[in-house]
């Protein structure tokens, strides 16, 4: 149940969900170099004269040196975090998809999963790479946070743009102005005509060569471990939200299998039902479930449910108590430890009738493979012991048995 502090102001309130907080982080990056590419990727994507196809084959051309064009995969990464927030990341189709879903929409589907994937699957949704940030870790601040010591993402990056931009290479000029040439052409585009494509062209390949000239200027140190850099914060971005956009558009059918699979297990509770998947399935990882579901339900015990070895003999004297056990201590006393013989599962009472309790007692020991040295005494007590024993085994192994049970395969 939510807490009721607050809640009344916030039902009459907007949440405002955005990705502000992601555009700000960005903001922070575009120093030099940086902030003329984004300019230009920008004025690419938002000019309404230039043609789809016009628009992917400048972008593809300036790409020629990706890391280095960083405004173009920080411009992706801000659109790619509005299509989470309006819902248009999924693909929609005339039948089962029809309207883009809400960000709630989404919100549930991967808060489903939170809980689906431990229960059924044994492990955190993130181990199966569908936690909550596996979904939303560009709008989560996974590129401004870190779990252990390493730098976040965004730290490494600023400090290389930082780094390169402070050495005031000629090259990085010469690329900021060839930049802001192809963006004020495209600014400047005023019909939705073919007669500036040469010259788009001309803008576009003078940036793919600056950008070569000026790749070629971090060869060495003290520029190429901080252009290696970039390449890995590049690479770790975009595999981020390759790894966001495949799982936002299999969420629903991903989803809808894991409660499929759960629905299939609860009708495991009919015993019809039971025999009737288990003799239709032909995989025999469903056979064997349904098959052995009785058994392994049997076997489930929430008073054996433990963790530690030591929790187990704790269990194990509390089970034996509960059944009265042990029910005969003293080994003198022949004919309780002759009774306590006959209801052992592994000796054979056949003709025991015909056995005084000595011979009872001496007849259990040859059974179970006991010394007969001594006397009587000497034997009820070995006997006495061994029976005890097995008390203590039946209960652990009907402990393992539960723990199997609950343990997912």
């Amino acid at each position: 149940m939510p807490s009721k502090k607050g809640l009344k102001s916030l039902v009459e309130s907007n949440p405002e969900f955005s990705n502000q907080a992601l555009e700000n982080a960005i903001n922070d990056l575009k120093i030099g170099w940086v902030s003329t590419s984004f300019d230009l990727d920008t004025a690419i994507t938002n000019n309404t004269v230039l043609t789809t196809s016009q628009k992917n084959d400048a972008k593809e051309t300036i790409n020629n040196h990706a890391h280095l064009n960083i405004g173009r995969y920080l411009g992706d990464l801000i659109r790619h975090s509005n299509t989470i927030l309006d819902g248009t990341v999924v693909p929609l189709d005339d039948a089962d998809n029809a309207t883009p879903p809400t960000f709630l929409d989404i919100l549930t589907s991967v808060g489903a999963l939170q809980g689906l994937i431990p229960e059924l699957l044994g492990v955190p949704a993130s181990d199966k790479k569908r936690g909550v940030n596996d979904h939303f870790g560009s709008l989560n601040n996974i590129f401004l946070e870190t779990t252990d010591s390493s730098q976040p993402v965004f730290t490494t990056l600023k400090n290389a743009i930082t780094f390169i931009n402070n050495g005031g290479l000629a090259t990085e000029t010469a690329l900021q102005t060839a930049y802001t040439n192809m963006k004020n052409f495209v600014d400047g585009v005023a019909a939705d005509s073919t007669d500036f494509q040469q010259t788009l062209d001309t803008f576009a390949t003078a940036v793919a060569t600056a950008h070569t000239n000026f790749h070629n200027a971090l060869n060495s140190e003290p520029y190429l471990t901080q252009r290696n850099n970039l390449v890995a914060d590049r690479d770790e971005i975009n595999t981020q939200v390759s790894l966001e956009i495949s799982n936002l558009v299999s969420l629903d059918s991903f989803t809808d299998n894991l409660n499929d699979y759960n629905a299939y297990t609860s009708l495991a509770e009919d015993s019809d039902l039971r025999d009737l998947m288990q003799r239709t399935s032909q995989n025999s990882n469903w056979i064997s479930y349904f098959r052995d579901y009785e058994e392994n339900e049997e076997a489930v015990n929430p008073l054996y449910t433990t963790d530690t070895d030591s929790a187990k003999d704790a269990v194990i004297e509390q089970v034996l108590a509960s059944r009265g056990l042990p029910d005969v201590l003293d080994f003198l006393d022949l004919d309780s430890v002759a009774n306590k013989a006959r209801k052992d599962s592994r000796i054979d009472t056949t003709n025991f009738n015909f056995l005084d309790v000595d011979g009872v007692i001496e007849q259990s020991c040859i059974q179970l493979n006991l010394p007969l040295f001594g006397t009587i005494y000497n034997k009820s007590e070995r006997l006495l012991n061994n029976l005890n024993e097995q008390d203590r085994n039946v209960i652990a192994k009907e402990l393992d048995a539960n723990e199997d049970a609950n343990t997912l395969s």
